[in-house]
């Protein structure tokens, strides 16, 4: 069948999905048209149970990119490794289930883990992702846009005379597959290798705005040693770096939001829920002036305000296991921006950027726009996220719109009775195992799966309040709400997902104020946080409270917040793989 206007006639798609039927490439345009002098921080590093089956130190230190990690505390090693998690019943999964089958569709390719005691799980069939509820989200009306004149210089946007236009970015060649698992520290080698073996492809034509990004990158590098008492140096990998360059966006940066494309798929943001971060970011986005510029041939970065939880509502059909109209639609609107503007086509879209939270996002977004910097929740070192381009984005659970900060802190650490705390679905096939070894055990480790409602026993939240660390394994997929949710009550993550990019991992030093273990060293958990002394603990959980303000929403935004700290690391990653 033939859907006249994707979003026009939404009663139409409904009946479309109802029949289990709708067409690969039927649909009209989603647009409504055819279609080094660098003092590097001294902080006590973290632990990390992999470094000593490495046999080396995962903290040395790179002082010619400013990447540069912390050394190991006291000489001590390092546990490494590591997932996150958010699924109790009072705050929310990180994946929501089909009420007749209970699994979650899954992309056509998936890397196989070494898990303890555990077979590789058979692929999920496809579910109905829904509100926290439950509930089925509901279209809304179509939102008209304005629509822009093409340009008058047809021949920039030409691919037939500028083939090169497609160019590949530049690549180490030599580079060697990843293992199926990634640990912490072989990310960080990977993200100090990127600074000098990725480059975007080189732009068609000049631009004042290349020349700001040229003068930009030159003064970043030559970042003068600051002592920031609004800025905690150990939480940074350059705390020099990363102030110069937070500055130079405040002060140069502009935008350019694309007007094109139609509700609910473009400009109206999911606010609640799971998906809520690029929800929100998109939001502050449009609505921004001090970023935004309604000049293009200004903008130093453009912006493509579509919600791939959206997406998925509106074209994904139940049961069918295909995510090829989804790809084809994102592929329909990209079409029509590069036949209206010359932009993509001058950097092959990598000074373009997409905000996408929803779990097939990484698929959809790596066939459509490969070159371009994708800000992902899903943030998967198997399924195609690139140091050096790609942006690992917070997975944040929002409950409430109207109260962005509800609840707020937790318990000082003399007052955390519990060692560890975990409880959730039974997502994916790492929380069972976590649940064999840990469920009932130990008195101090309150590992739950979903969340018993027992009168005058701790709720979900008053756990993580309480406890001095939190559980954060994976669900699904690597990504979970779980690992903000840690943050905001202050309770240190304990991130149990291998390949999993931790969010802002380009600016942020992880092993500061989290755990990292490997999934196959579930049976030893206890072990590994025991080992960690006291003295140490409290140090890393007043560090989560300090990075806890670049994790939090505001309705309006403020300076450091995850808005911000969203788009400077989209403003950062742009900047250092110029060419």
């Amino acid at each position: 069948m033939r859907v006249s206007s994707l979003f026009g006639s939404f009663n139409v798609l409904s009946a479309a999905k109802n029949a289990s039927q709708v067409s690969d490439s039927s649909f009209e345009s989603p647009l409504g048209g055819s279609g080094n002098s660098l003092a590097t921080n001294q902080t006590d590093g973290a632990y990390s149970s992999t470094a000593k089956q490495e046999g080396k130190d995962s903290n040395a230190s790179d002082e010619r990119n400013g990447l540069g990690e912390p050394p190991s505390s006291n000489g001590k090693p390092v546990i490494d490794g590591a997932s996150t998690i958010s699924d109790g019943v009072e705050l929310g999964e990180s994946e929501t289930e089909d009420k007749a089958t209970g699994h979650v569709p899954k992309l056509s390719f998936h890397p196989s883990y070494a898990v303890v005691d555990i077979a590789p799980a058979p692929a999920p069939p496809d579910r109905k992702r829904t509100d926290e509820d439950g509930n089925a989200a509901q279209a809304s009306p179509p939102v008209h846009t304005p629509s822009i004149e093409p340009p008058a210089e047809h021949i920039k946007n030409d691919p037939r005379t500028h083939p090169e236009i497609n160019e590949t970015p530049t690549r180490n060649e030599a580079a060697k597959p990843l293992p199926a698992v990634v640990s912490i520290t072989r990310m960080n080698e990977l993200l100090r290798q990127s600074r000098h073996s990725y480059r975007s492809a080189k732009p068609l034509w000049p631009s004042a705005a290349d020349e700001d990004i040229i003068s930009a990158k030159s003064e970043i590098e030559n970042a003068p040693y600051v002592n920031d008492p609004k800025l905690h140096a150990p939480l940074y990998r350059n705390v020099s770096m990363f102030r110069r360059s937070y500055e130079l966006m405040e002060r140069i940066l502009k935008v350019y939001v694309y007007r094109e494309g139609k509700s609910p798929v473009f400009h109206r943001p999911p606010l609640q829920g799971i998906y809520a971060s690029e929800g929100w970011f998109m939001k502050l986005m449009e609505a921004n002036r001090k970023f935004v510029t309604k000049d293009p041939a200004k903008a130093h970065l453009f912006y493509f305000p579509f919600s791939s939880r959206q997406l998925e509502e509106a074209l994904y059909v139940p049961g069918s296991h295909k995510k090829s109209n989804l790809i084809a639609f994102l592929e329909d609107y990209l079409t029509t921006i590069r036949g209206r503007y010359p932009y993509w086509n001058r950097t092959g879209g990598a000074d373009h950027f997409a905000v996408a939270c929803h779990d097939w996002a990484a698929y959809e977004t790596r066939r459509v726009m490969p070159n371009s910097i994708r800000a992902l929740c899903n943030s998967d070192v198997n399924e195609g996220f690139e140091f050096g381009k790609d942006v690992a984005l917070p997975e944040t659970k929002i409950r409430s719109p109207k109260n962005l900060l509800a609840d707020i802190g937790g318990k000082p650490p003399s007052q955390r009775d519990t060692l560890a705390f975990f409880a959730g679905r039974m997502h994916g096939y790492l929380r069972p195992v976590l649940l064999r070894h840990w469920q009932d055990k130990e008195p101090d480790m309150k590992i739950f799966g979903k969340m018993p409602k027992v009168k005058r026993q701790p709720s979900y939240m008053e756990y993580m309040k309480r406890s001095k660390y939190c559980i954060c394994p994976r669900g699904f997929e690597v990504n979970s709400p779980r690992v903000v949710e840690a943050i905001f009550f202050e309770c240190v993550p304990v991130i149990i997902s291998d390949n999993f990019v931790p969010p802002f991992f380009e600016i942020l030093n992880w092993e500061s104020f989290a755990v990292f273990v490997p999934e196959k060293d579930i049976p030893d958990l206890k072990t590994i946080l025991l080992s960690i002394p006291n003295k140490r603990y409290v140090e890393m959980q007043q560090r989560v409270k300090k990075v806890q303000r670049h994790f939090l929403w505001h309705a309006r935004p403020e300076k450091y917040d995850i808005f911000h700290m969203t788009l400077h690391s989209v403003w950062f990653n742009r900047i250092f793989s110029f060419r």
